[in-house]
């Protein structure tokens, strides 16, 4: 152990040597750039920028203090372009995408822990892998997802409507929307069900799900720098065995987490794999009757050309990708939403109007509705895109300049020499930090009301300068689901999956504030906790309400 120690050690002494030397004899075109003055040599503006309380707080005060471009000190001191100017976002996620790219620290976590699936890849791979599971995302299979959506979610209202028959209770919703969130991927995905949602059930693979990014932000920043490298030394037997000798912390529990992720996958998979085999009447006694994504996915390939076909090590790898895409996110998400309703008691009235006004098959019964139904009422897309506007789950998001490019900005800003600069040249190894929930609440887009969550603002003609913007989200005027060739690929089933559970519990629930304060966290996605705690909970006072 002493001998692998002085390895890492000697190791992070060589790479702080060479970027030593690199500063020394190099000068960043990104040093005209404004910004703060660095709160460490080690560190950098780290801490405050990923610090769980501080980070939201100090990304805010860098928007007001130094507008739509600055930098920022990363680890070593080195300079970090900070931006969210449209035009710049244009570049780096859509016009020049191929100059940037993910980081490589991120992309080896992702292969490392889950295997070759979509966020894991670039280049040729990744867009073979996005041409097959693209059409996976379709309105056509939205739709047959809807009444599976429809039925699990008619669970989670029995659920939480039995804590509370008696009285008005609190209920951690945040439990109960990542319960939800992972069995509606769990069955429109994968065809397989996690979660009854009828009483606490421990199971391996949800538990590795739940805790996989907590313990991955866990692993010492400084290791999760050198993990490039680290991946290449020796055969993977070898690094394994390496791995199994160190002692219990974060790289054993990240190694059960992987390995219980992988061990599902591979079971989900070949499960699906013998339904097919077997044809159709097989398929139907499945879970999701062989409609769901991988049931699909799994065809599609069988039937794909040779040079388009995913190997059995991308399609294992996309079960554990799907789950942990579409579980963080939108539960956080959702829980977002149900906590802005409990502030804004009025709009939760006015959305429940709609939502029962919907609903009323004539009788006073509430019926379930169709993907046209639910994804068409005004108010209710209202209430989801102005959440998504202000409360991005992934508010700042890395990209790594792979090939030297000039960025042009849509208006120039001041240097520190006091010149006008209209582009900045970037150069290959350069990081930039994109700022989405700044885009997101730009006053010069928006209006003065820019950071005020209101619904109401998506029910009138939006801006003629937001219009003119072009901002290049995939969601459009939003880059809350990112843009370009890696744009979320589940947006869509996300936005399904918020609308089936407010338009299923918002009619027959009531959602207000408990009496202790909810804090909003900064992580790989953005959570709620209680006061000052890091522990992950959202409590509520829920209510029953008699139609």
């Amino acid at each position: 152990m002493t001998s692998i120690a002085q390895f890492v050690g000697y190791a992070f002494v060589f790479y702080v040597g060479l970027r030593l030397l690199r500063s020394a004899f190099s000068r960043s075109p990104l040093e005209n750039i404004p910004g703060p003055s660095s709160d460490s040599y080690i560190t950098g503006n780290v801490g405050k920028m990923f610090h769980a309380r501080q980070a939201m707080p100090f990304q805010k005060q860098l928007v007001e203090l130094y507008g739509r471009v600055c930098t920022i000190r990363g680890l070593l001191n080195a300079t970090y372009l900070y931006t969210f100017d449209t035009r710049a976002l244009q570049s780096i996620y859509l016009k020049e995408q191929d100059s940037y790219e993910e980081s490589e620290t991120l992309l080896t976590n992702f292969r490392l822990f889950l295997g070759p699936g979509l966020p894991a890849t670039i280049g040729d791979q990744h867009r073979r892998q996005r041409k097959m599971l693209t059409p996976l995302f379709s309105s056509k299979h939205m739709r047959e997802m809807t009444p599976i959506f429809t039925n699990i979610i008619h669970k989670l209202e029995d659920a939480i409507s039995a804590q509370v028959k008696d009285r008005p209770k609190e209920v951690d919703m945040l439990n109960w929307m990542g319960r939800a969130a992972l069995e509606l991927i769990g069955q429109g995905g994968l065809g397989h069900s996690f979660d009854p949602l009828t009483e606490d059930v421990s199971d391996e693979f949800t538990d590795s799900v739940k805790a996989y990014f907590p313990t991955l932000s866990q692993l010492h920043p400084l290791v999760r720098l050198l993990l490039p490298k680290m991946v290449k030394i020796g055969p993977g037997a070898f690094r394994r065995k390496i791995l199994e000798m160190l002692p219990e912390g974060p790289w054993q529990a990240m190694r059960r987490i992987s390995d219980a992720l992988g061990k599902r996958s591979h079971e989900i998979v070949d499960a699906k794999k013998k339904a097919l085999r077997q044809g159709d009447e097989a398929l139907k006694q499945q879970v999701g009757e062989g409609r769901d994504i991988m049931s699909v996915l799994l065809r599609e390939n069988m039937m794909a050309s040779e040079e388009d076909r995913l190997t059995d090590e991308e399609v294992i790898a996309q079960v554990s990708t799907l789950v942990l895409g579409a579980m963080d996110t939108t539960s956080n998400a959702l829980a977002r939403i149900l906590h802005q309703l409990a502030l804004h008691p009025e709009v939760q009235e006015r959305l429940r109007e709609e939502l029962v006004q919907a609903r009323d098959d004539g009788t006073g019964t509430l019926r379930d509705l169709d993907y046209e139904e639910v994804m068409e009422l005004p108010y209710l897309d209202a209430v989801c895109r102005e959440t998504l506007r202000v409360y991005p789950p992934v508010p700042v998001l890395m990209r790594v300049v792979i090939k030297d490019t000039i960025l042009s900005l849509s208006a120039p800003i001041r240097g520190r020499d006091g010149q006008l600069i209209d582009a900045i040249p970037v150069k290959a190894g350069m990081r930039i930090l994109t700022d989405f929930r700044a885009c997101n609440t730009n006053k010069d887009l928006w209006g003065t009301d820019a950071d005020e969550w209101k619904p109401e603002r998506w029910l009138k003609p939006l801006p003629r300068a937001l219009e003119d913007a072009h901002i290049p989200g995939v969601y459009k005027h939003l880059m809350t689901f990112i843009a370009g060739g890696r744009a979320c690929i589940g947006f869509t089933f996300s936005q399904l999956e918020m609308k089936v559970v407010l338009a299923m519990l918002i009619p027959t629930l009531n959602f207000a504030l408990p009496d202790k304060p909810i804090s909003w966290n900064a992580a790989p996605v953005v959570y709620p906790s209680v006061g000052e705690s890091r522990h992950a909970s959202m409590p509520l006072i829920v209510n029953r309400i008699k139609i």
